[in-house]
């Protein structure tokens, strides 16, 4: 059965000498909008769901490289395989309709019909095939309760990874980024009317539900050292209807985050929220 009613969640998370998400675009600094408020984008949490997922078993398709469990190259490697996916002829418009693979698709990996997915395959002449995938679940990038500082390093190798040796290398001289100390909030929400047509069903929400209290569990890296980075605290609003009793925008506005993570949440009639402390 598809997802009954109506949720809306929020995430507060910490973060204390660690790059939450460093930009490409900006020598992998930590980013920030132009008012100099921390952000972690959508796309980053995604991925960070789809790990912990991925770490309780649950059949993922959207996998990073350091965590694939199947050796595949591709996406569509992966969708095409007949052990792990759904077989070549399945995004095969002559041999499968769009609506059926679409079907197919969310039926065998948990991020498709939660997040939903752009199947977009190049093909001989008109065999290429797009499928999008509109998933019941959104969530918001992340950003900090107030402005962050971000402090630069600038590190050295002990050896040089180029040359005889004789000389420091260009590769030996480099920089880190950090946010010191930090309090970021992100929103997301899951819509019953989506969850129909992906198949996304209550017990599929209670299992994204368990993950996000433990999100930064098994992430560490240089970047983000052990304990750096946490989930404080997972307020989770469930509606007593498909429709939701009240807008997303209403609900996540009654919650108030401070820059020492307190926070303070107004009441909604009929709407009672669920606190979880983080992992």
């Amino acid at each position: 059965m598809s997802l009954e009613n109506k949720i809306d969640f929020a995430v507060i998370l910490s973060v204390k000498h660690a790059n939450p998400n460093g930009d490409p675009l900006n020598g992998n600094r930590p980013r920030v909008d132009y008012e100099g408020y921390g952000e972690i984008s959508d796309v980053c949490l995604k991925r960070k769901i789809r790990d912990r997922l991925q770490d309780n078993q649950q059949p993922i398709f959207v996998q990073c490289d350091e965590k694939k469990i199947d050796g595949l190259p591709s996406l569509k490697a992966r969708a095409e395989s007949e052990e792990f996916g759904l077989g070549k002829d399945t995004f095969n418009s002559k041999k499968t309709s769009p609506g059926k693979a679409a079907e197919l698709a969310c039926a065998k990996w948990l991020d498709v019909r939660t997040f939903g997915q752009l199947f977009a395959f190049k093909g001989s002449g008109k065999d290429g095939v797009s499928i999008p995938i509109r998933g019941p679940v959104s969530i918001h990038s992340a950003f900090s309760v107030e402005p962050v500082s971000v402090a630069s390093i600038q590190i050295t190798k002990s050896v040089s990874g180029e040359g005889d040796g004789s000389k420091k290398g260009s590769d030996t001289m480099g920089m880190k980024h950090r946010v010191d100390e930090a309090v970021y909030v992100t929103y997301g929400s899951m819509n019953p009317q989506l969850s129909e047509r992906t198949g996304f069903t209550n017990n599929d929400a209670e299992t994204i539900k368990s993950v996000l209290p433990k999100l930064f569990e098994g992430d560490a890296s240089s970047a983000r050292p052990e304990g750096s980075m946490a989930v404080e605290k997972v307020i989770w609003w469930q509606h007593n209807c498909k429709s939701g009793q009240y807008s997303s925008a209403k609900v996540h506005r009654t919650l108030t985050v401070h820059p020492d993570g307190s926070f303070e949440l107004e009441k909604l009639e009929g709407l009672e929220p669920e606190i979880i402390e983080g992992f």
